[in-house]
Parts: structure tokens; C-alpha cells; sequence
């Protein structure tokens, strides 16, 4: 199973910030759709960037209050590990777990072209797990 499969079924859509904008913006936008990361990109769709929750709790905690007036350059992460579509479930797992984070941009071509969570991921590895035990079964029924 690869990434191409994933966003074949949850599309390629990407909510996105640039990195000027306030951080009470971002904080606006992640709470409003009830997502975890934004996507940090200039004006032609390249990643420079991505903002979660766990970036936000420590600029917070750092600056207090005046952190929401911040630009979102000063509190997302600038060096984003990415995949493209050929990576398997399992590799993006493994970038994930290694990385300690929850969100993988997809990049094809230079240019952002989805976001895998590790919701996707556990969601289609039960999927995989769910069609093979079936598979499983079905073989065990006819011998």
C-alpha cells in the first residue's frame, strides 16, 4: 500500500498558511477544521514549512500571550521531513515514529500535493489487516 492510494481515496486537499501570517491565524484555522498541522508554503506552493499543535504549545509557553501576534515563521518547524507517493505505508511509519511526529506533506514535482496523518496510515493499515484476515478466511473455507 502506498501514499498514491491514500490520498486516491482522501484526496490532495491541504490546508495551507504562509509564513507571515499571525499565529492566531494558524491557531484560528487548525481549531475551526479540527486539524492538527498546517502546511507552511510561499506563494507558488512550495513547502517551506509546517506549523502543529506541538510547535504552538511551545512558542506559548515561551513568549505567554504576546506568541499570537507572532509571524508563523518564528514558531513552525522550517525543516520538513516529506514523502512523495511511491512510499509505502510502512515507510511513512517508520519517518513518522523516527521523527516523533503525526503529519507527512506528500511532495510531487517540487510542489505540495497532499498530507498523510498517522490517522491515515492506522486507518488503512487496519484496512490491510481486516482484507487479509478475510482473505484468510475465505481461502480456509474452500480447502
Amino acid at each position: 500500500m502506498t501514499v498514491k492510494a491514500i490520498l486516491e481515496k482522501k484526496g490532495h486537499d491541504v490546508l495551507t498558511l504562509g509564513p507571515n501570517e499571525k499565529l492566531s491565524e494558524a491557531i484560528r484555522i487548525l481549531a475551526e477544521h479540527k486539524i492538527g498541522a498546517l502546511v507552511i508554503t510561499n506563494g507558488d506552493h512550495k513547502i517551506v514549512g509546517i506549523l502543529s499543535e506541538r510547535d504552538i504549545v511551545r512558542v506559548v509557553a515561551r513568549e505567554g500571550g504576546a506568541a499570537l501576534d507572532i509571524a508563523v515563521r518564528s514558531a513552525m518547524t522550517p525543516k520538513v521531513k516529506i514523502c512523495n507517493e511511491n512510499h509505502t505505508v510502512n515507510e511513512v511509519m517508520e519517518i513518522m515514529t523516527k521523527g516523533r511526529f503525526r503529519h507527512l506533506p506528500v511532495e510531487k514535482d517540487g510542489m505540495l500535493d497532499g498530507i498523510v496523518s498517522i490517522g491515515d496510515v492506522v486507518k488503512r493499515r487496519i484496512e490491510d489487516v481486516e482484507r487479509e484476515a478475510e482473505e484468510i478466511r475465505a481461502y480456509i473455507a474452500t480447502a
